[in-house]
């Protein structure tokens, strides 16, 4: 396996997951990963869903996680880097709480995400109810750029087009080339902001693309981006480190050379 780092990972420390963090680690020492990063979930402001659960199940305990982190870190070390990140839904209107978040904790990694666009999640179909697709994607890539303006403590942004993983089409309909005026703005202000991109494979586990897709991949590298780092998104120990060896290939068509691991929030650069 070409790549030996998962940096996006959810146990039972986010609200969406009920997986022991060991299940996690002793999966990743099973299949050979050097290093690890829990990316716990945390989002402010996160809407009750439709069914009635409760939005607050996505705020986190940051103590608790740590103190477990810290105790499975020493078990392992002679076997596994453990590194503490997290995943910040970024919202407009959350974003001093997500700097004071940001620097409440000597996290390793901070992983940048839209969950949220306007009040609503993507997951759920209500999101693309009374328009058409391509509005509801325009509208939630054109709140990523409305995020990266206002908030800037992050390292790289997560499953950039997360909102196709939920399309009514999927990804049938979509492509970079059709959404690259609203994608550009986006990757030329990361990189502006020097920040980086993540690689997410869950996608594939729901039959559709990398996220981002391989255009995205692709154009991020043409205007200069280097910084990428590689994670399953995995919430339970079975995707741990799913289709990493189909990544490797892919960032090498895209013509990178390195993936990325934050430790201490430094990129550290590992061949390919």
């Amino acid at each position: 396996m070409p790549i030996l780092a998962d940096c996006h990972l959810h146990s039972h420390h986010s609200g969406d997951s009920d997986c022991p963090m060991e299940r996690i680690i002793e999966r990743a020492i099973g299949l050979g990963l050097k290093t690890i990063c829990f990316t716990e979930h945390n989002d402010f402001n996160y809407p009750d869903s439709p069914d009635g659960e409760p939005g607050s199940i996505f705020l986190l305990n940051a103590d608790s996680y740590l103190y477990e982190l810290i105790q499975l870190k020493e078990k392992y070390a002679d076997q596994i880097q453990i590194l503490f990140g997290v995943e910040l839904g970024l919202q407009p209107e959350c974003f001093r709480q997500n700097a004071v978040f940001a620097k409440s904790h000597d996290f390793d990694f901070i992983i940048g995400s839209s969950h949220v666009c306007h009040g609503k999640d993507p997951y759920y179909p209500n999101f693309f109810e009374g328009r058409t697709e391509e509005e509801a994607f325009r509208e939630y890539f054109e709140s990523i750029l409305e995020n990266i303006k206002k908030f800037q403590n992050f390292d790289v942004y997560g499953h950039l087009d997360y909102v196709v993983r939920y399309g009514p089409n999927g990804d049938r309909d979509y492509s970079y080339e059709g959404y690259k005026d609203v994608i550009d703005p986006i990757l030329t202000t990361l990189l502006e902001k020097e920040k980086g991109l993540e690689l997410n494979t869950k996608g594939l586990a729901h039959g559709k693309d990398f996220h981002p897709c391989r255009g995205i991949l692709k154009r991020y590298r043409e205007l200069g981006g280097e910084v990428i780092t590689i994670g399953s998104d995995s919430h339970d120990e079975k995707f741990v480190g799913a289709s990493f060896d189909h990544a490797a290939e892919t960032l090498k068509e895209c013509g990178f050379k390195y993936y990325c691991v934050f430790e201490k929030r430094v990129p550290q650069f590992i061949k390919l």
